[in-house]
């Protein structure tokens, strides 16, 4: 079958909630350098069970000097010393078994999947919902790429969104391509993080045993699953060298992993098309969504948080989408929020840059 058949036999097995709210509003600045509320086009309230990952548009830095950094130096060695081992494995590629490989490039994908499909568009923006064995999946995977626990991960990103660009954000672009990137792992979080983050409503989470599961064994788990694991395997099973296994399928694998989703808070919020919202800094970056397999379409994304495809156009580039649906028809996956076409077309021609294209 045809793949635009099929995605087409996917996406008519979903009906949407059509249920409109209010329009919320969005501050933005005048030319004369004074804040002006704006509202924001009616949208459908597909999702009313959670609204702390909606931007706030009520919230604004407080005026006066940012606080002094602090340094995380256990970060930055061990950052450090990940990057250096990352490097010498690129000249180790070549030299490796075909079958290593493939057991890194497997072992990426499912990774970054437990990132996009699990911490993000589940546990983060619940834009659908999964039975019980793919949540043990996407905890799994979720673990393999390391990359804070889906409890603390899914607070911080929920925070991005509700306070994008302030110092409430954990990895607010506004200070920059390298913190936006790492430098916010580098460093002690803004005393606005904090703050703010702890008035998030995070019952769901905690609610949830298999997340507070992870969260408990994290660190053994991490050990097991990133490190561990992926060394052992090339050199048990076929007798790739210990070097290759270790500096090839898990040092570049590991850094591969985190940059390419590293990439979403940092290019995808400075380079790209600004589509849907011109008003916020998130853009469209194909790069990124083929490296984030499907997390490029960030423009869309914080203009529509609860559309479980990220996206407008659900496969394009969209690896993470086609996993969702896949398991749809598997009967592990349901209850996909997906945005209507015409909720879509409204926000792009009030607050659009113009540089919309249709299909």
């Amino acid at each position: 079958m045809p793949a635009h058949l099929l995605q087409e036999k996917v996406s008519g097995s979903y009906t949407p909630t059509t249920t409109v709210t209010t329009p919320h509003s969005r501050l933005l600045q005048s030319g004369e350098g004074k804040l002006e509320k704006t509202p924001l086009p009616a949208e459908e309230d597909i999702r009313p069970e959670m609204k702390d990952d909606i931007y706030d548009p009520s919230y604004q830095d407080e005026e006066g000097p940012r606080p002094k950094l602090e340094f995380v130096w256990r970060n930055i060695i061990l950052m450090a010393l990940l990057h250096v081992g990352a490097l010498y494995g690129i000249t180790l590629v070549p030299t490796c078994k075909f079958r290593t490989w493939l057991w890194a490039f497997s072992y990426y994908v499912i990774s970054v999947v437990g990132i996009t499909a699990g911490a993000h568009r589940l546990w983060s923006h619940r834009s659908y919902k999964a039975r019980l064995p793919l949540r043990f999946f996407l905890i799994i995977a979720n673990t393999m790429a390391f990359q804070n626990d889906v409890f603390e991960w899914a607070r911080d990103h929920r925070a991005h969104h509700k306070f994008s660009e302030t110092n409430a954000d954990p990895h607010n672009s506004r200070r920059g391509f390298f913190f936006s990137h790492v430098g916010w792992l580098l460093v002690r979080k803004h005393p606005a993080v904090k703050q703010k983050g702890a008035l998030l409503d995070l019952s769901d989470l905690k609610a949830e045993k298999l997340v507070m599961f992870q969260r408990r064994y994290y660190k053994p788990a991490v050990l097991l699953m990133c490190f561990i694991l992926p060394t052992l395997v090339p050199w048990y099973f076929w007798g790739e060298t210990f070097q290759h296994s270790l500096y090839v399928a898990t040092f570049l694998r590991y850094a591969v992993v985190l940059n390419a989703t590293w990439l979403v808070n940092s290019a995808a919020h400075m380079y790209g098309y600004r589509p849907y919202d011109k008003n916020i800094n998130s853009r469209e970056n194909v790069l990124v969504s083929l490296g984030a397999v499907g997390e490029g379409f960030h423009n869309y994304h914080h203009s529509f948080p609860h559309d479980y495809s990220a996206s407008e156009y659900r496969w394009h580039i969209n690896f993470t989408t086609f996993f969702i649906d896949c398991m749809a028809i598997l009967g592990l996956a349901y209850d996909r929020k997906k945005i209507s076409k015409a909720a879509i077309l409204a926000r792009i021609k009030r607050t659009g840059d113009g540089s919309y294209k249709s299909g």
